[in-house]
Parts: C-alpha cells; sequence; structure tokens
C-alpha cells in the first residue's frame, strides 16, 4: 500500500509538470510567431537590395570597362619602363663593375674581387634577357677563373696547413661565387699530397723497417688523420657530406701511393723464405684497418652509402689481389716444401713402408694448415688455389708410394714369401689410412664451401681480392656445391689414390698367388702322366676312391689351407684404413658384409678363384691325357674342391665342367657332354683321344 502510495504521489507531480510546461508553450507561441514574420519580411527587403546593387554593379562595368582597360595597359607600359630603367642601371652597373675589376685584380685582394664579382652576378641575374648575355655570362666565368688563380696559393696554404679561419672564409667567397664544388676539388687535392707525402716520408725515415711495419704505421697515420679531418670538414663545411668526401680522397689516396704497396711487398717477398707467412701478416694488418675505418666511419656518420663502403673497402684490399690471385702458386711452393722435408724413401722397403705410415699425420697437417692459411690469407676467396695445390701436393706424396710399390715389386721372387705379403698389406693399409683423411678432408672443403653463402656481411670478399676471371670461377665452385653437383673437389687425388690401392692389391696378390702357378705348372710335364699309367697298368677300372690327389695339388691345398692364419693377424680383426683401401679396390669389398672376417672371405675367394682359373690353363694346355691320367686329373680337381670346400668356398664352374668331362667314359662321353662348355668339350675329347662324332 505504501509503494501504490508513492506511485500516485509521483503521478500527480508529473501531471502537474506537465500542465506546467503546456501552459507555458501555449503563452510563447504568439511571440514565436511574431518573430518569423519580421525575419520574412526582412528577407525580402534584403533580396531587394541584392538586386538593386547587382543593378549598379553591372552599369558600373558597362560604363567604365574601356577606362579600366586603359588603365591595365599604362601598368604594364610602367612596369616594362620601370625593368628597363632597372635594366640600364644594372647594365650601367656592370660595366662600372667590370672596369673597377681590372684595378681590384691588380691589388689581389681576393675580398674585394669577390665582392665585385658577387655584384656583376647579380646585374647578370637582370641582364637574361639582352641580346649579349651569354658573351657577359662567358665573361663572369673568365673572372672568376682569375679570381680562382689568385687565390688558388693561399687556398692550398690554408687547406694544408688546417687554417681554419681562412678555410672558412674562403669556403663563404667561393660559395657566393658558385665555385664551392671548385673549392671541394682543392681541399681533395691538398689532403691527397699531404697524405701522399707522409707515405714518401715514412720510407725514408723507416728505411730499415720492413714492410709490415711500413704498412702498419701508414694505417695508423690515415686512422689519425681521419679523426682531424673529419672535426675539421665539418667545421669549414657545415652544409657538404663529411664521409663521402673523405671516402673519395683516401679511395684517391690507396690508389696513388707510390711506391705502390705490392711494389714494396714483392720486395719484401724477394727476400723471405715464408712467402705465406708475410702474405698472412699483410692481410691482417689490412684487415684490421679496413675494420676500425668502418667502425669510426659507423659511429660517426650512422649507415654509409653502400657503393662508397664497396669503393673504399675495394681501394684497401686492393694491393691484395695480386697475390691471391697467385696463391695457388705461393701455396703450392709451400706445400711441395713441406713434401720434401719428408723423408720418406730409405734403402730398406720395411723401413720406407714404416716411414710412410708415420708420415701420413704429418702430411694431413700441413693439408689442414693449407685450408687454414686459405680461410686467414683469402677469406677462403683462394679456394680454387687451394685445391690446385693440395692435388699437386697429394699426388706428390702419392708419387712416394709408388716408388715403396715398385720396391715390393723388384723384391717379389718365385717361391713363398709372407714377409713381403705383410710388407704389401702395411702398404695398402698406410694407403687406406691416407685415402680416409683425405676423404675426410674432402668434406670438411666442402662444408666450408656450403657455409660460404650464409654469410651476414654487406659486401662479400669476393668482391674484394678477386678479379672478375677469378670470381667467376670462385662462384662457379660454390654454385655447383650449393646445387648438389657429383662434384669431388679432391677428385684426381681420390681417384689417384684408389688407383694405388688397386695396384698394391693386385702386387699383394700376386705375392701370395706365386707359389701356386710353380706347382701348376708340373701337369704340362707328360712324364707326370706317364707315371700315373704306369701305377695304374691293367687296373684301368679302379674305383674312385683307389686314386689319391698328386704331390702338385696336395702341395696347393696345403699351402691354401695355411692362408686365413697368414691372413689373420691383418684382416680378422677391426682395420678402418685397411678397409677403406680394400673397398677402394673392388666392388667385391663393398658387397661384404661387417662381420668379423668378411675381407678375409673376400680375398681367399679372389685367390681361390685365380687358383681354379690358372688350373683351367694348365689344363688345356695339356696334350694328351690316357683314360687313367684322365680319372686322375679329374680326382685331384675333386681334392682342390674339398679344400676349397673346408675353406668356405668352391670350385669354378668352368673347372667342375672340366672335371665332370674327364671322369666321363669314352664311350658316353658325346651322350653326356651335353650343357657343357664347347670349348672345354672339344679341348678334353682332344687330350683323351676321343673319336668326335663327324668322324664316326
Amino acid at each position: 500500500m505504501s509503494l501504490v502510495m508513492k506511485l500516485q504521489l509521483y503521478v500527480q507531480q508529473v501531471n502537474s509538470a506537465l500542465e506546467q510546461t503546456s501552459q507555458q508553450v501555449l503563452v510563447s507561441l504568439p511571440k514565436i510567431m511574431r518573430d518569423t514574420q519580421n525575419l520574412q519580411q526582412e528577407a525580402l527587403l534584403l533580396k531587394e537590395k541584392l538586386a538593386t546593387v547587382k543593378e549598379e554593379i553591372n552599369k558600373i562595368e558597362k560604363d567604365t570597362g574601356k577606362s579600366l582597360k586603359s588603365l591595365e595597359k599604362l601598368d604594364k607600359i610602367k612596369t616594362q619602363l620601370s625593368d628597363a630603367k632597372q635594366g640600364l642601371h644594372e647594365s650601367d652597373n656592370w660595366t662600372v663593375l667590370a672596369n673597377d675589376l681590372e684595378e681590384v685584380f691588380d691589388s689581389k685582394n681576393i675580398d674585394s674581387i669577390a665582392t665585385k664579382l658577387l655584384g656583376m652576378q647579380q646585374s647578370l641575374k637582370l641582364l637574361v634577357n639582352i641580346a649579349d648575355y651569354e658573351d657577359r655570362k662567358l665573361q663572369l666565368e673568365g673572372l672568376k677563373n682569375r679570381l680562382e688563380a689568385i687565390a688558388s696559393p693561399s687556398v692550398v696554404q690554408a687547406f694544408t696547413s688546417n687554417n681554419t679561419e681562412e678555410s672558412i672564409m674562403y669556403v663563404r667567397i667561393f660559395s657566393s661565387i658558385g665555385r664551392l664544388p671548385q673549392l671541394i676539388k682543392y681541399y681533395h687535392k691538398c689532403q691527397k699530397d699531404v697524405l701522399l707525402k707522409k707515405w714518401r716520408n715514412q720510407l725514408e725515415i723507416e728505411q730499415d723497417e720492413s714492410v709490415v711495419q711500413w704498412i702498419h704505421n701508414y694505417y695508423d697515420i690515415l686512422l689519425s688523420n681521419w679523426h682531424t679531418q673529419c672535426k675539421w670538414f665539418n667545421q669549414v663545411f657545415p652544409n657538404q657530406p663529411t664521409t663521402d668526401s673523405l671516402i673519395n680522397i683516401y679511395v684517391d689516396v690507396l690508389s696513388s701511393v707510390d711506391p705502390s704497396l705490392p711494389e714494396c711487398t714483392d720486395a719484401a717477398l724477394k727476400q723471405v723464405s715464408d712467402k705465406l707467412g708475410l702474405l698472412y701478416e699483410i692481410k691482417q694488418i689490412t684487415k684490421q684497418f679496413a675494420m676500425n675505418l668502418i667502425n669510426i666511419i659507423e659511429t660517426s656518420s650512422g649507415k654509409i652509402n653502400k657503393e662508397k663502403y664497396l669503393a673504399l673497402l675495394q681501394a684497401i684490399y686492393s694491393p691484395l689481389v695480386i697475390y691471391v690471385t697467385k696463391y695457388a702458386a705461393y701455396e703450392q711452393a709451400n706445400l711441395m716444401q713441406r713434401l720434401s722435408n719428408i723423408k720418406c724413401l730409405k734403402e730398406e722397403l720395411p723401413d720406407t713402408i714404416q716411414a710412410l705410415g708415420l708420415s701420413i699425420p704429418s702430411v694431413i697437417d700441413a693439408a689442414r694448415e693449407a685450408k687454414k692459411r686459405c680461410k686467414e690469407i683469402t677469406e677462403n676467396c683462394g679456394y680454387c688455389g687451394l685445391l690446385i695445390a693440395l692435388r699437386a701436393f697429394f699426388l706428390g706424396y702419392a708419387d712416394q708410394y709408388k716408388v715403396a710399390l715398385r720396391q715390393i715389386e723388384r723384391s717379389r721372387g718365385s717361391e713363398e714369401d709372407w714377409n713381403l705379403f705383410q710388407l704389401c698389406l702395411s702398404l695398402l693399409q698406410n694407403t687406406g689410412e691416407v685415402l680416409l683423411n683425405i676423404q675426410q678432408l674432402e668434406k670438411d672443403l666442402t662444408a666450408t664451401v656450403l657455409e660460404l653463402n650464409q654469410t651476414d656481411t654487406v659486401v662479400e670478399y669476393k668482391h674484394l681480392l678477386l678479379n672478375t676471371t677469378e670470381r667467376k670461377e670462385y662462384e662457379s665452385l660454390v654454385k655447383c656445391v650449393m646445387e648438389g653437383t657429383q662434384l669431388s673437389l679432391l677428385d684426381h687425388v681420390t681417384v689417384e689414390f684408389s688407383k694405388l690401392c688397386s695396384d698394391i692389391h693386385y702386387t699383394m696378390y700376386q705375392v701370395v698367388f706365386t707359389p701356386i702357378p710353380l706347382q701348376l705348372a708340373s701337369i704340362q710335364n707328360p712324364k707326370l702322366w706317364a707315371q700315373v699309367n704306369d701305377a695304374l697298368l691293367g687296373n684301368t677300372d679302379l674305383p674312385d676312391y683307389s686314386f689319391s690327389p698328386q704331390e702338385y695339388i696336395t702341395q696347393i691345398g696345403q699351402y691354401l689351407m695355411t692362408l686365413p692364419q697368414h691372413l689373420e693377424p691383418f684382416l680378422f680383426r677391426e682395420n678402418p684404413s685397411l678397409t677403406c683401401a680394400l673397398k677402394a679396390v673392388d666392388q667385391e669389398y663393398n658387397d661384404a658384409n661387417d662381420v668379423e672376417g668378411a675381407l678375409a672371405d673376400v680375398l681367399l675367394g679372389i685367390i681361390a678363384r685365380g687358383t681354379c682359373q690358372a688350373y683351367c690353363d694348365q689344363i688345356l694346355s695339356i696334350c694328351e691325357l690316357s683314360h687313367s691320367a684322365s680319372r686322375q686329373l679329374a680326382h685331384d680337381i675333386r681334392y682342390l674342391g674339398n679344400v676349397l670346400e673346408d675353406l668356405g668356398l668352391s670350385l669354378t664352374d668352368n673347372l667342375q665342367q672340366l672335371m665332370a668331362l674327364l671322369r666321363l667314359p669314352a664311350d658316353q662321353y658325346h651322350s653326356q657332354s651335353s650343357g657343357c662348355s664347347a670349348r672345354y668339350v672339344a679341348a678334353v675329347r682332344q687330350m683323351r683321344n676321343i673319336t668326335s662324332l663327324d668322324k664316326q
């Protein structure tokens, strides 16, 4: 009830307020209507007045149009007369100034001459429409040239002595006559002459110092001079680009020093044995100077224009370009000298092979040092030259292995020689170790090439240290590696050492195989088979087990059975170097399982196949065999097969065919020899005197 009463009260208050507002609006309406009517009447009056004014303006324009045109014409004539008057005045002023200048020139008062020239310059601006304007312009330029000629000695003196007050005065004078660029050229020439003179004076004073010290000291002078001139230039030429002007001067100076830096370096190179060491020192000094100068410029003026930046760096590094070009020759000479100091060839063969093994770390270290020098001296821009030097170095080293191999070949006799076999294996292992290191070095070289394109520097060193031709070769090398082209950086070297491994392996095989042909040669002796015939005289139908292997084949069998124990110390243990060498020899070694003794099995297999092939060749050379001798030979072959089987090997297909053909009865020879090689069938038929089907 309380809420309802409050609501009713509020409704009454609202109704009362609405009533009062309505009363006020009703009372105000008559006044608003009156005001609106008044505004309407005033608007009509204003409209009438505007129409009257417009008519009056039209009438005035009509009555005074001709008079206004006359006034405009008169004003134009007045302006032309005024200009003509001013022109006559300036022309007269020009003549006066020109006449006065001759006297002022005699006094050689540069400030007075400049004032007169400035006046003439102002006069010439107002005489642009006169007929002889171009002649007067040429006359003014001639007078400016005379002023410049008079002022030049004083300008040079002021700039050379760093006289700030006089220099500022000349800047003001030359700026006023539009000759400030010429003044900056004077400053450029003065600074260049000062810095070139400092170079010559330094060479005279420091004659006993090294070229490295000369260059170091001169670069210190240039850095100090930059600081000084930067402050001075900002005072004298406040509105000119300081950094650009000084860069232009330094580029000119660095390319003009006499004697030039390459001339001094060439003279020093002739007097030292460690040429790469000298070039390294010069390169480090040059790089440090470039970094210091760029840091100074960036600190004082912020970001440098890329073209100016490149021009300055090219001027700094330009003395090194010729030596980067010659880097291959320097590095090759250095490496070949290192190689000549490694004495590997001894009087005794074992000493030679041992020396070769001991030399491997020194050789690889020399190659890695060359790689490091390439980075330090050429910033890897001499990579093509480095590869040339490394190839020559390793090929020269390979020649020493070839000499050792020839010594082994001369030492090979006609009898079993396991000491020589061990020497062959040692040499092969040494070669494999070199090959392993070369492969790793090649990976490192390739990785470095891949890193070359990941540089963040604004300017790459290839633009600073390489000429156009060499830069193309360098970029081609990097491109091939980056694109994943099948490019071996040391291809000639790896091929040479792989071939060397093959040659050593072949010689080792010959050493192991030597006793076998000697024993097999006995089957060519007819007496051997005559003895078989005598032993089996009248007993031609004896069973196979009645035959015993002959001495020659048992000797071969015993020899083959001893091979594993001779190979065990070398091929039945982990030996990465020997494994690498063998895998470079034959694909069969590559296909071998990575289990203990797998490589020995491959070598035994190669020897077994060689034995079988030699046996086949000897058998095919036999002229005649009786039935008993034929069975004996087949039994000998079977014995060899049993020996090979004990070694985990088997007879070759050719030898198995010969054994089968030798065992066939003569009357069944033609019917059961089908499927065998026609050559072997005919050869065995002839040696056994079996009549051919054609003759039957």
